[in-house]
């Protein structure tokens, strides 16, 4: 059963999201039976990448905030992400465009990868202060997850998966995303936000529960597990 996560790189909740998910399929019974698939979303898409901004400078003058108040909201989501057991470090975060972020993610994903590349994102962005705009950053960021060097600058040195990344935005305005993180589950129910680990598990039972109903032999293809010969072929 598929849950498709909208999400953008440069976005702090979502990366908070992504572990409270995870608690819950943790908790999942069937959690070996989920396939989750990464969708690009750009909160500001005409964001300029620049390095000598600092992200409160950047919140207080893109949400009129004054510098004080941008802080006390940038040190609010720091105490949340760790609860989740994660270290934001805004001092160091670079303001970034993520479009070529979000076409090195939909490479990835072509290679199964794409849960490790978006993990990878984020500490980069808000751990490490690295620069995820930067085209030898996102060369490194690629390679630390196993993605061949050449696949990677291929990416970078054209405009491939730009129809992707735009593919994914365009269905978040149809199915009336507003804001991320948003995960859908099994194309059918919402949840929108860094929510709970219990609301993400009621979603996984309910969801899951229906999609068992029409996919009656999933299950117990996944349990027994592919079927092999002596000479090693499984199917």
């Amino acid at each position: 059963m598929k849950v498709e996560i909208w999400s953008d790189v440069m976005c702090p909740f979502c990366y908070i999201g992504k572990r409270k998910f995870e608690a819950a399929l943790e908790q999942f019974d069937h959690k070996e039976s989920i396939e989750i698939v990464w969708k690009s979303f750009q909160l500001n898409p005409a964001q300029e990448t620049n390095p000598d901004k600092s992200i409160t400078e950047y919140l207080a003058e893109a949400k009129g905030w004054t510098l004080g108040y941008a802080k006390q909201m940038n040190d609010y989501v720091t105490n949340l992400a760790a609860e989740v057991g994660l270290h934001y470090d805004f001092d160091k975060a670079v303001v970034a465009n993520s479009f070529d972020a979000h076409r090195v993610v939909q490479l990835a994903k072509t290679q199964g990868k794409g849960d490790d590349m978006e993990e990878r994102l984020f500490k980069a962005y808000f751990t490490e202060g690295l620069n995820t705009a930067d085209h030898d950053t996102l060369l490194q960021l690629g390679t630390d997850i196993g993605l061949a060097t050449p696949d990677v600058e291929q990416v970078l040195e054209s405009d491939q998966f730009a129809a992707e990344v735009k593919a994914d935005i365009r269905e978040a305005r149809q199915v009336g995303v507003t804001g991320v993180p948003f995960f859908v589950f099994n194309q059918k129910y919402a949840v929108s936000g860094a929510q709970a680990p219990e609301t993400f598990l009621g979603a996984l039972i309910k969801s899951y529960g229906e999609w068992k109903d029409v996919n009656p032999l999933a299950e117990a293809e996944t349990i027994a597990g592919p079927v092999c010969t002596p000479d090693g072929n499984c199917d």
